[in-house]
This record gives C-alpha cells, structure tokens and sequence, in this order.
C-alpha cells in the first residue's frame, strides 16, 4: 500500500502536484533480491533536478515524486550474489540504479549513456514501477549501482560527490584537464561550479572563476582558491582573458552568451558545457579560429564514480555544504531557485525520520 496514512517500511517525503510541495510520505521499497543492497539512507543531497521533477518542468513527472538521487548511507543488508559489499559498509547511489548490463556503453562502464538506463527517482525501473529516490528512509538497488565511500570520508559530504561532483570531474578527466600548470576557467560558481574549482587546485591547475556576480570574489579567491575572477557580463575584462585559458568547465544553468568563452580559449582549447540552459549559440569563428573544441557531458558511469569517491577522499576534497533537516526542504528548494545557497543543501535524513 502506498499513501500519506498507509502503510510502508519506508518513511519519505514526496511531491503529489506540480506545485512541488514536499509533505510526508509513506511507500514499501522492494525486497532485497540475490544481487541487491539495502542501505539505511544517512544524507540526501539537494539537486536542481529535484525542482525539475517535483515540479513537473519536463511534463514528464509520474505523481508522487520522491526526489533525491546524491544518497549516502550504510548497508543494512545484502543478496545472496552479493561480494563487493557487506553489512555496515559505508555506500553511495547516484542519479540512476539500472541499466541494460548488455550493450557497448554498459560493457564499457558507461551506464549513464545507456539507451535503457533507470534514473533513481521518477524512473521506470524493469519491474515496472516507478523509482523513487533518496528523499526517503532507506534503498533498495542492485550493486553494480552502489558505490563504497572510504570509510574516513564524512558521509554528508560524500553525498553531493554522487551528483555535483561526478558531473564535472568526468569531463575533467576525459579531457585530460589534469595537467599541473595549465589554466581552467569555470563558469557559474554554484554547486557544480565551486567542484570544478576545488577540482581544478588539486589538480594543480591556475583556475579563474567567471561570474555575473560580485558577491561571489570573495569566496572565489579567499576560500576556494581561484587565482582570479572575472565578471562575465564586463566585456572589457572578458576580452581582458582572450586567449589565455586551456580549459573552460561551463556550469551555468541560464541562457548567456558563448562566444566571449570561447575566445579566451588558447589554440586548442577545450571547453566542456555541463548545464541545459535554454539555447546553444556562437559564430562558428570563435570555434573554427583556434582549433578549439566545444564539448557537452553528463554525469560519469559506475568505474568514474568510484575513481571519483576515492580520489576525493586521498585528497581531502569536500563539498561545501548546508545541512537541514527534511522539514525545511520547500524552503531549501526556493532557496536553491534563487541560489541563495553556498553550494549545496544535504538533508540529514537521519535525523529528520527519527
């Protein structure tokens, strides 16, 4: 049974309506099967993808939505076929549990781009029902989507990594954005955006941060580490940067101009859009002139994840967060619109089902 008085073994919060409000929620997650891992859910986080669906935004959206796909717990219990993983293990799941497991991009660990990939929540998953994601008590999910979170990494930060995180560390990777003294402009300094910048000083790179906003230098430079910042809507500082970056990671959601990007690119320059915003335009000048490449990317399959959590936990990478508790979420999510948040709300899940 299903229903806000019914019964369920799995506490959530979950949207009815294009309205998007989140109230309490309660549902039956699927019994473990032979190749399952259940997880006790610790953290959520806060993902724009949550407002999308909760609200409808793709009409696509399959009533009630539980959002939540950058999920972090500890297993409670695991399938018979189950070796990688046991009972108390810290674990992850991010934006999608099932794939096809046949084809060229699941066999290359590619899942994401599989033509039959499950997101975590509002999903079709292969028994036919819909998924629902980490807004919630607790998981159920086969274990080639579970990823194990070094136990010395704090869980609350491990669970932006599943989403924000993998997002623009595998077009960093794949790009080979990795090289020590090279230079790395990042657009948008949200939460994907303030990740680009912590990856880029680890990696060793000189990294400027783009921004419309003034208010964010300070944290750009002082906090994080970027070497400058730019405000993206001065043309004279953007021709100021022309020719002088090797690497562009564009985060940012709303529609803006291409162009003054890729002319700060050098001759073979790269620059890799990570967001959707409404429109795609430049003079085929700014690309052609300079050899350059324009390139898009989603988030990373389960071998990248996993490379990521570990990476992030050699390094002592954290997200910065905000932790609330599940009662405040309609007020993060308007918050988030307005991108009043520095850089990502994780909801303590533990505490908010006690």
């Amino acid at each position: 049974m299903e229903g806000e008085s019914g019964k369920g073994n799995c506490l959530a919060w979950a949207a009815r309506d294009p309205s998007g409000i989140l109230s309490p929620y309660q549902f039956d997650r699927r019994a473990v099967g032979s190749n399952d891992v259940a997880l006790k859910i610790k953290y959520c986080g806060v993902c724009y993808a949550d407002v999308v669906w909760t609200r409808n935004l793709h009409n696509d959206s399959l009533y009630p939505v539980v959002p939540g796909h950058e999920i972090t717990g500890v297993v409670t219990e695991v399938g018979s076929n189950v070796t990688q993983f046991k009972v108390g293990d810290h674990v992850g799941v991010g934006t999608y549990v099932n794939s096809c497991r046949d084809c060229e991009m699941c066999n290359t660990f590619l899942e994401i781009h599989c033509k039959k990939n499950v997101y975590t929540f509002n999903g079709i998953d292969y028994d036919g029902t819909v998924t629902k994601g980490g807004y919630s008590s607790n998981i159920v999910v086969h274990d080639r989507y579970c990823f194990k979170i070094p136990d010395e990494y704090p869980l609350e930060f491990a669970a932006p990594l599943l989403c924000a995180g993998i997002t623009v560390y595998k077009p960093m990777m794949h790009h080979k954005m990795n090289q020590p003294g090279k230079s790395l402009g990042v657009v948008g300094l949200g939460g994907l955006g303030h990740m680009a910048v912590k990856f880029g000083k680890a990696f060793g790179l000189n990294v400027t941060v783009f921004s419309t906003s003034e208010s964010k230098r300070d944290e750009a430079i002082n906090i994080l580490g970027a070497e400058k910042f730019v405000i993206s809507s001065d043309t004279q500082q953007m021709q100021e940067m022309e020719g002088k970056l090797d690497f562009i990671v564009d985060t940012a959601a709303g529609n803006h101009p291409f162009d003054p990007y890729l002319n700060t690119l050098k001759v073979h320059g790269i620059m890799v859009l990570v967001a959707f915003p409404g429109e795609i335009k430049f003079s085929p000048r700014s690309l052609n002139v300079g050899a350059r490449t324009f390139a898009g990317s989603i988030t990373g399959g389960t071998k990248d994840t996993q490379s990521m959590l570990e990476y992030c936990a050699a390094q002592k990478i954290y997200p910065k967060i905000e932790l609330i508790k599940i009662d405040y979420i309609n007020e993060a999510l308007e918050r988030m619109i307005k991108r009043d948040v520095k850089y990502r709300f994780v909801i303590d899940i533990e505490n908010s089902f006690k």
